[in-house]
Parts: C-alpha cells; structure tokens; sequence
C-alpha cells in the first residue's frame, strides 16, 4: 500500500466508524490502515445466545482451529413451524440489513454471485445459475448442484440436474446445462444452457487495493462452432424474449439472463424478439415455485475437493485444500434450518476462518452429516443480520471496507451493511393481524 491510505485528519466518517468499531471492543488506529492490517479483528467473541423472536435463535461461541488459529461461530437457528425462510434475489443488489424490516426478523447471506472490481462489465444476472423470482427462472443452471426452493410455501433442498423444459413462441423444447454432459442422443430441438456461471475470473496486481478481479471481455463468449446457434434471452417488459442471435457461437456470457444453444438444423422459430418461458426443473414446475437459488458445494464435497462446478466462476477458489476463509453454512433437517457463519478476516493471520477440512470436522463435531450441510457464498460476504433491541444489527465480515471507487476516494468501513448483495435468505414471522 502506498502514501494514498495516509489518514485524513477530521474525517467525520472514519471516526463515526472508529467509534463504532470500538463500541464493541474492536480497536484500530484508523480505517486506512484497515486495509492493510485487520487483527484488530481477530478477538475471540464471548459465547453467548440470544431470542430474535420465538422460534429464531441466534447463538455466538468461539472455536479454536489448528496452529494457534481460530473462529468465531455465529449459528441461526429457525423453527419453520413458527417462522417462513425465503430465497431472495436481485439484479441490482441490496445491502442484508435492509432486508431485515416489517415482518422480517434477520437475514442471511446467500448464494454465489459473480463478483469483479470492473464496474464497466457486469452480466445482466449476475447469480451463477439457478435464480427463480416469484415464479420465473431468471438464471438457469450450468451444472448439477444443490438447490434451495421455496416450493407451496414449503423450503425444500434437493440436488438439482441441470435439465428441464421450456418454451419458445410456444413450442417445447428440452434443455440442460453447458457443464453438464450432454445428452446421448440429444431428443430433436435440444438446447444447451450458458451463462454467468460460465465466465473464468482472472486476478491482476494493483498498486492500491493489491489486486483486482474482472474477466476478459474479448474471451468472456460462449465456444464458437460452425453447427451452433446462440440465442440470448434477457428480461423485457414483455417477459423474456432472444434479444440477439449468434451464429458460430461467440455470444457474450454476461449479456443477457442466460443464453440457449441449439445445434443445426435451427428452428425457424428461433428468431429475435420469440418469447422464452422455462416450464420446468428437473420435471418440477417452474409455476410452482415461489423461489429458489442455487446452493455451493456440501461440506463433504469441498473437503474432497469435488468442486470443479463452481471454481472457475469463483476465481481464486474458496476450497482449495488447507485455505481459510470465512464460511456461511446452511443445513435443513425438518422442520429445523441452521444457518452458520464461520467468521475471519483475510488480513489476520490468526482469524482467517476454516479450511474446508476444518468446517467438514465442526459440521460433524455439531451433529451434522457433512454431505447433507451446503456451502453459501462465504469469504467477505458471510453476514447474518437480524433484529435486537429495536435496532438491525449485524455480525460476520464487520472488517469489510469498501474500497475506493476513483484514485482519490478513501476506503471507507462498511462492516455493518458489507457487501451489496445479489441474493439472500430472508427469515419472516406472520404480523398479528
């Protein structure tokens, strides 16, 4: 870091900050050197357990790891006979503390998003596959992985293929993810599905922030291919229609919702402007899906390192083997969901949070088979926000300073509100009527 990070004397903000972070027993000499320097973070939380309203519970220990190092566990708890859990998401983004208001009590970080330090060029979904929104597939699945649905105003977690039907100008057509295998014989019509989740996240040294995360535009397409016709589908006031056609192949990953692939001969009601309705998932229908997001790898997955689905879209993966990051955790066992947040600041070397062989150990140390407990989108975004004293507060990630925008604009703490999200599960109670 360079003389850019020097303090700015009275800058009310930072010490709004300071004194905020002291409050509550975190001391640092100043939010620059935040950037830099976050063991001030690294204190072990005292246990404790607290009613968010009946049927939520949060509960907060510390939880000591290999070499000197630990975590801070930060477990909700959520009675579903008394209280509804709902897949969120947005394109534009939202901070978690806002959702927590009217009905709702807390808020969860959700499922994977793409995430680059290019404002320039962001896709149209950034949700890496599955994203149903009050009954519509806005994303489609590339690959097979966990899926979390709120289905009849019923929470239901099943693995879900990337398969499914859907129409276009009406005609059906079947249809299944670009990382999947393809099927052998593909029935008549078939389409292949691509999008965000697709993209390869490269890293590059910068002199402020010490690196920056974007794709290449230029390589950021679908493969091209003499035999392929790629048909962009993206939201209109209409509903969703193919706003462009490919052929060869070469279609840019983030320009639409998703992008359907179809082999010659093409149909001629492949055309612009043909509306796009998925009709289902795996056999489930799409109608019947209030909403649904996909989930990360299980526990027993990452430790094993079954996470090819999710690696290049993540860029430096989370679950390589002996790297610690911050974890969020979700397990669903009747009528009971447990969300966890493993916490660590990634410039604390002793509060960096759980390998994946340490969080697959605590899962079963907890009573959790780790196979059937599913990764969240974890690293600075890992944050449980929820309602206390009359006020939304918030625990996991507080170290997080969103970084300066232009070469003069500071960092500033934002460890409350954190990272704008793309998804989350929000937690309601029915108000008395």
């Amino acid at each position: 870091m360079n003389t850019h990070l020097a303090p700015v004397a009275g800058d009310r903000p930072d010490l709004v900050a300071l004194a905020e972070l002291s409050a509550r027993g975190i001391h640092a000499p100043s939010v620059p050197s935040l950037a830099r320097d976050q063991s001030p973070f690294a204190r072990p939380v005292p246990a404790w357990t607290r009613t968010v309203v009946p049927g939520v519970l949060l509960a907060a220990r510390p939880v000591g790891l290999g070499g000197g190092c630990f975590t801070n566990a930060y477990t909700l708890t959520v009675d579903l006979e008394r209280a509804q859990v709902r897949p969120v998401s947005s394109p534009v983004g939202f901070h978690l503390r806002r959702l927590v208001t009217g009905p709702a009590v807390a808020a969860v970080s959700g499922a994977f998003a793409y995430i680059s330090d290019d404002p320039d060029y962001q896709p149209a979904e950034p949700c890496l596959d599955l994203a149903v929104r009050d009954h519509h597939a806005a994303g489609l699945p590339t690959a097979t992985k966990p899926a979390l649905f709120l289905h009849h105003d019923r929470l239901r977690l099943r693995i879900l293929p990337a398969a499914g039907t859907l129409t276009i100008v009406g005609r059906t057509h079947t249809w299944s993810g670009s990382k999947d295998p393809r099927p052998d014989p593909a029935p008549t019509g078939h389409l292949i599905v691509y999008g965000a989740a697709n993209c390869r996240i490269r890293y590059r040294d910068d002199p402020r922030t010490g690196f920056r995360r974007d794709v290449d535009p230029a390589t950021n397409i679908t493969p091209r291919g003499p035999a392929a016709l790629d048909c962009t589908v993206a939201p209109t006031p209409y509903g969703p229609r193919i706003t462009a056609l490919h052929p060869g192949g070469g279609a840019d990953l983030f320009a639409g919702a998703y992008i359907l692939r179809a082999h010659r001969p093409w149909p001629a009601h492949l055309a612009l402007g043909a509306p796009v309705r998925v009709t289902a998932l795996d056999g489930l229908p799409v109608a019947e899906i209030d909403s649904a997001l996909s989930l990360g790898p299980s526990a027993a997955d990452a430790a094993a390192g079954r996470t090819t689905a999710w690696d290049e879209s993540l860029g430096t993966s989370p679950f390589r083997p002996g790297a610690r990051h911050a974890r969020t955790l979700l397990a669903l066992d009747g009528r009971h969901l447990t969300l966890t947040v493993l916490d660590g600041a990634p410039l604390a070397p002793a509060f960096q949070g759980a390998t994946v062989r340490e969080t697959a150990q605590l899962v079963e140390r907890a009573g959790h088979d780790p196979a059937g407990v599913f990764h969240l989108d974890g690293g600075q975004t890992s944050k449980i926000a929820y309602r206390h004293g009359g006020q939304v507060d918030a625990v996991g990630s507080l170290h997080y300073l969103r970084w300066p925008r232009g070469e003069h604009e500071p960092f500033r703490w934002q460890g409350l509100d954190g990272r704008l999200l793309h998804s989350a599960l929000q937690i309601t109670i029915e108000e008395p009527s």
